[in-house]
C-alpha cells in the first residue's frame, strides 16, 4: 500500500506538471481518502471536512472529487458509491478493484491485457466504451483467515 505522504507528493507533482490547481480543499479531500483503508463516501467526506471548514457544503466536496477523478488521483467505487485513492496516479490506464466485503479493504489491479481484450471486443461489436468499471467483491486473506478460525 502506498504511504499517504508519498501519494500526496505524487499528486502535487502531477498537478504541477499538468498545470492544474491543487487547492487546499482538493488536497484535504485527497488526504482524507488516502488515510482511509477502504472507500470513503461523499457525505462522510463532507462530515469530516465540515469539522475543519465551516463553509464546506456538498458542492465543495463533489467538485473536489470530480477534479481528483479527472486527474486520476481518485477512483469511484461504483458498487459502494465511495471513493478510493489511486496508488499510482501517473499510470493512465484502466484498472480493476478488489473489494473485501467484510473489512472494506480495496486493492487496485492493473491488468492491461484484460482492458485491451474488452476494448477490442467492444470495437468489434461497434460499441464505443466511455467508462469501464471492473470491481471484484470477495474476502481478503485476513478476513478469510479470521472466518476460518471461528
Amino acid at each position: 500500500m502506498t504511504d499517504s505522504r508519498d501519494l500526496m507528493r505524487q499528486a502535487e507533482r502531477q498537478c504541477r506538471r499538468r498545470g492544474v490547481r491543487f487547492t487546499p480543499i482538493r488536497q484535504r479531500v485527497l488526504q482524507m481518502i488516502a488515510d482511509t483503508r477502504g472507500g470513503l463516501k461523499a457525505y462522510d467526506l463532507l462530515d469530516r471536512l465540515a469539522t475543519e471548514h465551516a463553509a464546506a457544503r456538498p458542492p465543495t466536496v463533489y467538485r473536489a472529487l470530480e477534479f481528483l477523478i479527472d486527474q486520476g488521483l481518485v477512483h469511484r467505487i461504483e458498487s459502494l458509491n465511495a471513493y478510493v485513492a489511486c496508488p499510482c496516479p501517473e499510470h493512465a490506464h484502466g484498472f480493476q478493484l478488489l473489494i473485501c466485503r467484510d473489512c472494506g479493504r480495496v486493492e487496485e489491479l492493473h491488468l492491461d491485457d484484460i482492458n485491451a481484450q474488452l476494448g477490442a471486443r467492444a470495437r468489434e461489436l461497434g460499441f464505443a466504451v466511455q467508462r469501464q468499471t471492473i470491481e471484484l467483491l470477495g474476502q481478503c486473506d485476513t478476513c478469510r483467515s479470521a472466518a476460518e478460525a471461528l
